[in-house]
């Protein structure tokens, strides 16, 4: 069975360098085209082995752990974590693929990731840095109950005696993911484990929360704002994937993305909340049908 290899690429912070890792699939050959696909808040780039393996056989496949998770450094000052630092560590990880444009999925924050640098002020003349894009379950209005919900639990995960019993808690707090086998959990939740001094430990920086415990209702408007400005602009071929049941990601807000900027396709999943997997063959075939189409 196929499986990734894992690079790293140094990035710039404001108390210096750290690493930012990303697992790549390699193409079917050394000019084929590159997918990257960037994760939720708190996932890792493994969450993407299903889709990246079925689209190996077309592009390079890039799925960065964002910084704080899975083998990417944590950051020295938490007030790091923000989706513009990670699109200044994106903007790193093309010049390293040197590539100017990829194909992109991202699911939550790595969608919110993919606004910020499709939306990039450049020389003009200069194509945008994303060709096509799949947002899955999120736009630029994210309902704040939702945000309330993650941050309930962002950060506060306890130690575990086995990765079997840190899967059983992650189930408990990712029903929105809908229904999975047995073994496609097991695969969804085993990179998600560290081992520690005391059992087991999700793999995030705990202080990627910290972000959350500041934010306040008119917080989240004054950004709603700016992404919505983004979304405005942006002119590449979108689709969004919306889980029927998400409570981050209305109907209301998809609507409005079919109409306005690049005027997404947008599919709803029945069963599935906030946020699809994309490890289902049905879902993994939107996402390759979509990228492939002219």
């Amino acid at each position: 069975m196929t499986q990734p290899r894992l690079n790293s690429v140094n990035c710039l912070d404001a108390t210096g360098l750290h690493r930012m890792a990303y697992w790549e699939w390699a193409g079917p050959h050394a000019q084929a085209p590159v997918l990257v696909c960037v994760h939720g808040l708190s996932r890792q780039g493994r969450d993407f082995d299903a889709l990246a393996r079925a689209l190996s056989v077309h592009y390079r496949v890039i799925c960065p752990d964002v910084v704080g998770r899975g083998e990417s450094d944590w950051l020295r000052h938490p007030a790091g974590y923000q989706i513009p630092a990670y699109v200044a560590d994106m903007v790193t990880l093309l010049a390293r693929l040197d590539v100017a444009q990829v194909d992109w999925v991202g699911t939550s924050m790595g969608g919110l990731i993919a606004l910020g640098l499709a939306s990039l002020p450049r020389p003009e003349g200069l194509p945008s840095p994303i060709r096509r894009l799949v947002l899955n379950d999120v736009g630029p209005s994210i309902a704040y109950d939702a945000l309330q919900r993650i941050g309930g639990y962002l950060g506060k995960a306890p130690g575990f005696a086995s990765v079997e019993q840190g899967a059983a808690y992650l189930r408990g707090i990712s029903e929105g993911f809908g229904p999975h086998s047995e073994a496609e959990w097991a695969a969804l939740s085993r990179p998600m484990f560290k081992p520690g001094p005391e059992g087991w430990r999700v793999h995030y920086d705990p202080a990627i929360a910290a972000g959350f415990a500041a934010l306040t209702p008119e917080l989240a408007a004054a950004g709603e704002a700016m992404l919505w400005a983004a979304w405005d602009g942006l002119r590449c071929p979108t689709l969004l994937i919306r889980g029927a049941q998400s409570d981050l990601l209305s109907a209301q807000t998809a609507r409005l993305m079919s109409e306005r900027g690049p005027r997404a396709r947008v599919v709803e999943l029945a069963g599935v909340g906030h946020a699809p997997t994309l490890v289902h063959d049905d879902q993994i075939a939107l996402v390759r049908d979509f990228l492939l189409s002219e």
